[in-house]
Order: C-alpha cells, then structure tokens, then sequence
C-alpha cells in the first residue's frame, strides 16, 4: 500500500529495524556495512565492521603475504592473550574485497568478516514483535513453577542487555536475580530492547524459581555488538561467573552461511575446557531454513519458538534441521521496566506505549530461556551437569516430536490447573 502522503511505499518492519540498528550505531561513531557484497539486489543479510577481518592465528602469515603481493593493506591489529586462537586484521581498503581475494586464491573459509551479532535477529531482524504493555498483576506465561525448589543449586548466566534492579522488587519470582544494569531503561523514553534481559530472567525464574541468575550487559543499549566483543563477554562470564547454563538470545546470519569464526573458536578452545557448560541459543525470527549462528553451531543447544497451542511452530520462527528444539516463544509474558516506549516498527511506528511492570513479548528469544529454565530444573533434581542435562532434554522432546516440526519442550506441568 501507498502512502497518499508521500507516495512511497511503507516501511517495512524489516526497513525499520535496518534503520533503527544504523542510526544507533550512527550515534555512537562506528560504521556498520551492509552485506553480502549484492545487498542491494538480494537483501541485507547481516551487517559487518567494514574494515576488519578475522583470521584463524595459524593462516595469518600466509593471508597477509597474499594480500600486500596485492598492494592489499593488511595490518594484525593487537588482541588480549585471552582472544581463542583468532586475529583481527585491520583492512582500509574494505573488508569484502580482502575477503574475496582471498576466498578467490586460498579457498573459502580462511577469512571472514567480524559480523554484527543482534538480538535474536540478523540484519535487524530482532524480536518478532515489539514488547506489548499489559496490566500489571497479569500473571506470567509460562506460570510461575509452584516446586520453589526446582533449580536450587544452579547458575544461569544470561548474556543480554542488563538487568532492571527495580523489577526484582516488583516481581516476586525475580527475587534475588542479580545483573549489570540495563542502560536502555535510563532513557526516557527507553531504547528499543531495553527490558530484554529482564524479561528473560522472569522465564527462567517461572520455571526453575530457586535458581541462581544473573544478567550481564553484554550488549550495548540498541541490542547490537560485533562477534569479537561477544566473544569476549562470553570470555568474562566463564572466567567470572562460573555458570551451569549460558542463555544467549541473539545471533545473526553469516557471509557464505558460515559459523561466526570467533564464536566457533570460542566453543572449541574455551567452552568445552569448562566441563558441563550449556550454551543455549535462540534459533532467529525470520521464519526461513538457513542457518543462523551461533545457534547452528555444535557447542550450542539451539531453540526455536511454538505458537501458543504448543503444537506449531510460530510462524516467525526460524526452522531446519539445525534447530535442536523448539519451546513456547509466541505471546509470552513477564516482568518489564516501568516507563514509556516509542514505537519504532509497523504496526505501532510512533505510538507511545507506556509500561507498568509486565509485557507480552515474542520471539526465538524468549523460548531460549524456556529451554535453560527447564535444564535448570532438571540439573537441581537429577545431579546432571548443563550439557547432559540438554541432552537429555533433547531426546525427551524428539520422543514427543510432531511430525514436520521436530522435538518440543514444554513444562510438563500446566501451572495454572
């Protein structure tokens, strides 16, 4: 349809979140770049630091002779000790034509781009909706787990956009969740994606209420960061935070379809040093087959969203055989800041909707922490670690799995009865 006003077409919620992910990152004085190279015939698929590329430490020598024999300028930029086994190479002339040298020389996959990773989206694909105010006293879904013990004993980390301290206040099942503060909710009105974090506190707590959780703000107010500083947040949480269970709610697609280089190095070279951690994360809300990383990746446990019947998938939710699980994601409610936010995508573009307390929100972000509630539970009960105690969820779940969806966890019990 046409806007009679301006005659041009309407923005789009894709358009939106595009717009809305540039213009922050505008603010802050960094360049993002749209990719892949024919964007603008295929559609934006990811967003990437435009002069940096990432290298594997052992190809290093080998991509920076083939590149200066090009007249390429290519210069390692320093890293912590701590970076797993990756480099950051510095490219003035363009990221994706080093990458395309090299590709065309080398072979694929020695070099990649250091990709924007978002919330449980892509290209701005974020969250499949934007969180709906609800009443206050509107109970929680999924239902608060009457066994007070369920969890007891475990640590989830959730590495997001920060905590609302005053949540935990209001909110009687966020009791004692500990976090970075969320700095999107100290706007007026809020960024968009503030609350996130909060919100997927309250689902882990629904289910598992005696678990230990703490929220970092591992990304910046606007729900975005490059893989690198991802990495290492991730880093800072396993060395710091000693967590059972890591809830990772964001992701993106990727330049050729491939895993996240520095995501990849950090599942082979750290993660799986720390026995037992699981690395939960959502499977994105654009509703295709292809892959999205870092939930398509081996050291994750990925999850995509049903609908509110818990026998469908949720039509925004990525799928393929890739998904490991899907769990409720679609008209989810909990625990959100109080304060006003300005619509930034269709239907609600320009509405100001004010917040008091609670939200219903939906998205592949929202199953992910169904799924660490859930293994938390577990793991306080059976004594498993984090990774058995997914496996073992996951093969429960393929017991039950609908034919043409796959496996599905649900809370076994309807809390509500």
């Amino acid at each position: 349809m046409t806007d009679e006003r301006t005659g041009s077409q309407p923005e789009t919620r894709q358009q939106a979140q595009l717009r809305v992910l540039r213009e922050r990152f505008r603010q802050r004085g960094i360049d993002i770049a749209p990719g892949p190279e024919n964007w603008e015939e295929t559609g934006v698929e990811f967003h990437y630091e435009p002069t940096a590329m990432l290298v594997e430490e052992q190809h290093v020598k080998p991509v920076q002779d083939h590149l200066w024999s090009l007249n390429i300028t290519c210069d390692v930029q320093d890293r912590s000790p701590a970076a797993p086994g990756y480099r950051v190479m510095h490219v003035p002339g363009g990221t994706m034509t080093a990458i395309r040298e090299v590709d065309r020389v080398m072979g694929r996959g020695l070099v990649t781009a250091n990709h924007l990773v978002h919330i449980s989206g892509n290209a701005g694909h974020c969250p499949a909706s934007e969180p709906t105010p609800v009443p206050p006293d509107t109970a929680p879904v999924p239902a608060v787990n009457p066994d007070t013990t369920a969890g007891q004993g475990i640590r989830v980390v959730v590495a997001d956009t920060g905590l609302d301290p005053e949540a935990t206040k209001r909110s009687p099942w966020l009791k004692g969740v500990t976090g970075d503060l969320d700095r999107g909710i100290l706007e007026n009105p809020m960024t968009e994606y503030a609350g996130h974090g909060t919100f997927i506190a309250g689902v882990i707590r629904c289910l598992a209420p005696a678990a230990e959780v703490h929220v970092r703000a591992s990304f910046e107010p606007g729900g975005a960061r490059f893989e690198t500083e991802l990495v290492d947040a991730l880093m800072d949480i396993l060395d710091n935070d000693s967590p059972d269970i890591i809830n990772f709610s964001a992701g993106t697609w990727t330049h050729h379809s491939r895993d996240l280089l520095s995501l990849q190095l950090f599942g082979r070279r750290r993660l799986r040093l720390h026995k037992g951690v699981l690395l939960v994360a959502a499977a994105g809300n654009d509703g295709v087959r292809q892959p999205f990383w870092p939930a398509a990746s081996p050291y994750t446990v990925s999850v995509g969203a049903l609908d509110p019947t818990q026998r469908e998938r949720a039509t925004f939710s990525n799928f393929g055989g890739w998904v490991d699980v899907y769990a409720p994601g679609e008209d989810l409610v909990n625990a959100f800041p109080v304060g006003t936010y300005i619509g930034e995508e269709p239907p609600n573009k320009g509405v100001k909707m004010r917040y008091k307390g609670m939200a219903k929100w939906s998205g592949t972000s929202f199953a992910t922490p169904v799924v660490c509630g859930l293994a938390a539970a577990r793991m306080s009960k059976t004594g498993e670690n984090g990774v058995d105690a997914a496996r073992e969820l996951v093969r429960q779940a393929r017991d039950g799995a609908i034919p043409g969806l796959g496996a599905i966890a649900v809370p076994s019990i309807n809390y509500n009865d």
